[in-house]
C-alpha cells in the first residue's frame, strides 16, 4: 500500500507539472473515432473517442478515460471536449495542454437526450439513475466489443458534478459486469468531481460555508439553513420531486442574501437575470437554466451544430445539438436529489478504486459537503474507510486517502476555473 501511495504521489507531481504549463510533444496526426449505440428502442447514445497523442508513447501504452458532464443534460462531447479537456478548444485551436498527451479520452453525450444523443419518444427519456446506468452499460458493451484493443488497456470514468453521481451507478454496474463475464474491460476505477452524490449534505453545508466566508451574516444563516432543513426533511419523507423545488428555493434564498453570489465561484456574481418563464415547472426551468443552459452558450451551439456536425456527417437531420437538454433535466426531476453514497460505499466495499475531488470555491457541492458525506460509510460500517490519512499538501491542493477511496480538494480552484485549468482534474488521476 505505501509503494502504491508513493508511486501516485510522483505521478501527481508530474501531472501537475502537464497541468501548470509545461508541454509533451504531440504526434502531429490526431485519430478518433464516433458512432451511435442505439441502447434501448428510439434511444440512441453518441460518442466520440480521442485516441491518446503522445510521441514518446503509443496509446496502447496509456489508460482510457470515459468523461462525464453533469446537469443532468450537458454534453460531454461538446462542453467537456472544447470547453475543458479536449485537444481543442471553442475556437478550434489547439490546446497547449491536453489529457491526450496522458490518456485515450471517450467522450459520450449522456443520459439519451443530451448532446448529439437523441431519442424520438418522449417516453424514452431516462427517469432514473438507474435507467442512465443501463444506458450506459450497453454502450460500454459495445464499444469494447468492437474496439477489442481498448479491452487490456485500463480503463477510468471521470466525471463532473451531476455526471458523478451517474459515475458511481455506471461503475458499479460495470463492475458486476466484468464479475458476470458479459464485458471485457480492465475497470480501473472512478474519480468523482464536484460530484451530487450527497445533495443534502451538500445543501446543509451551503449556510455554514457562505457563513464561514463571510458571505451571510447572521440572519443569512438562519435564513439560508431553515430553507435547507425543508429539503431534508423532503428528502426524508421520499418527497424528491418536492426536495428538488425546495433545492431551488434555497438557491433563490442564497441569492437573495450574499447579493447574487456565483454558485460555481464564490468570490464572482452569478450570470445575467434567466429569463422568465410560464411553464408549470418554473422553479424546474429556473434550476436548468442556472446549471445546464450555461453549458450551451451561443457560441458553442454555433460550433457543434455548425462545423462540428458537418465533420460528423452522421447526426441525423431532424437532431439539434443541445435540442432536448431540458427535457433530459425535467425527466430527472424526481431523481435529482436522491442520494448514492450506498453506491459509492458499494464500490469501496467491492475494492473498486474511487477518487472524489472537489474546488475549494465551488459552492454546489462545497468541500465541505462532501467530507460530511462521507460520514455515511460510518453508519454502513465501513469505519476504516473515513479514517483520513494526509498523503500530500501542495499549492494546487491537498490529498487524502480512505483505504481503496481518497479525497482531494483543489486550491484555489472553482467549478469555472477547473473548466480552464488541467491542473484540478489531471491531479485526481494520479490518486490511484
Amino acid at each position: 500500500m505505501e509503494l502504491l501511495l508513493r508511486q501516485h504521489v510522483i505521478l501527481l507531481l508530474f501531472l501537475l507539472t502537464l497541468g501548470s504549463g509545461a508541454v509533451i510533444k504531440q504526434s502531429k496526426e490526431q485519430k478518433e473515432a464516433w458512432g451511435y449505440v442505439t441502447v434501448r428502442s428510439n434511444a440512441h447514445m453518441f460518442w466520440w473517442l480521442y485516441y491518446a497523442n503522445n510521441s514518446a508513447k503509443n496509446f496502447t501504452e496509456l489508460p482510457l478515460i470515459m468523461w462525464l458532464q453533469g446537469g443532468p443534460g450537458a454534453s460531454g462531447c461538446g462542453f467537456g471536449n472544447f470547453e475543458e479537456i479536449g485537444p481543442l478548444d471553442a475556437e478550434l485551436k489547439p490546446r497547449n495542454t491536453t489529457w491526450l498527451q496522458a490518456a485515450s479520452l471517450l467522450f459520450v453525450d449522456n443520459p439519451i437526450g443530451t448532446g448529439f444523443s437523441y431519442t424520438n419518444d418522449s417516453d424514452a427519456f431516462a427517469k432514473d439513475l438507474s435507467t442512465v446506468s443501463s444506458d450506459m452499460l450497453v454502450l460500454l458493451k459495445e464499444f469494447f466489443r468492437s474496439m477489442k484493443e481498448f479491452q487490456t488497456i485500463p480503463f477510468y470514468i471521470f466525471s463532473e458534478s451531476y455526471g458523478g453521481k451517474m459515475a458511481a451507478g455506471i461503475a458499479l454496474e460495470l463492475y458486476k459486469a466484468i464479475h458476470d463475464g458479459s464485458i471485457e474491460c480492465n475497470f480501473g476505477g472512478a474519480a468523482l468531481g464536484d460530484s451530487w452524490i450527497s445533495p443534502v449534505d451538500s445543501v446543509l453545508s451551503w449556510g455554514p460555508y457562505l457563513y464561514s466566508t463571510s458571505l451571510l451574516d447572521d440572519q443569512g444563516l438562519v435564513e439560508v439553513t431553515a430553507a435547507a432543513k425543508k429539503v431534508m426533511n423532503a428528502v426524508n419523507k421520499g418527497q424528491y420531486t418536492l426536495a428538488t423545488l425546495l433545492w431551488c428555493h434555497t438557491e433563490d434564498v442564497i441569492e437573495q442574501n450574499t447579493d447574487n453570489v456565483n454558485f460555481y465561484n464564490i468570490l464572482a456574481k452569478k450570470s445575467p437575470d434567466l429569463k422568465a418563464s410560464k411553464h408549470e415547472n418554473t422553479h424546474l426551468l429556473k434550476l436548468y437554466q442556472r446549471h445546464v443552459e450555461r453549458l450551451h452558450k451561443d457560441s458553442l451551439s454555433d460550433l457543434m451544430n455548425g462545423p462540428i456536425r458537418k465533420k460528423l456527417t452522421i447526426i441525423p437531420d431532424s437532431v439539434t445539438w443541445g435540442g432536448q437538454s431540458k427535457e433530459v433535466f425535467l425527466h430527472m426531476a424526481e431523481d435529482f436529489m436522491k442520494p448514492v453514497t450506498d453506491i459509492v460505499d458499494a464500490l469501496l466495499a467491492a475494492n473498486v478504486n474511487v477518487t472524489v475531488y472537489n474546488g475549494q470555491l465551488d459552492l454546489i457541492v462545497d468541500t465541505m459537503g462532501t467530507i460530511r458525506s462521507r460520514g455515511h460509510g460510518v453508519e454502513n460500517g465501513q469505519d476504516g474507510d473515513t479514517a483520513e490519512t494526509l498523503v500530500k499538501w501542495m499549492p494546487a491542493g491537498m490529498v487524502f486517502t480512505y483505504n481503496s477511496s481518497a479525497l482531494a480538494e483543489l486550491v484555489p480552484q472553482t467549478e469555472l476555473q477547473k473548466e480552464q485549468s488541467l491542473c484540478g482534474k489531471l491531479a485526481s488521476f494520479t490518486l490511484w
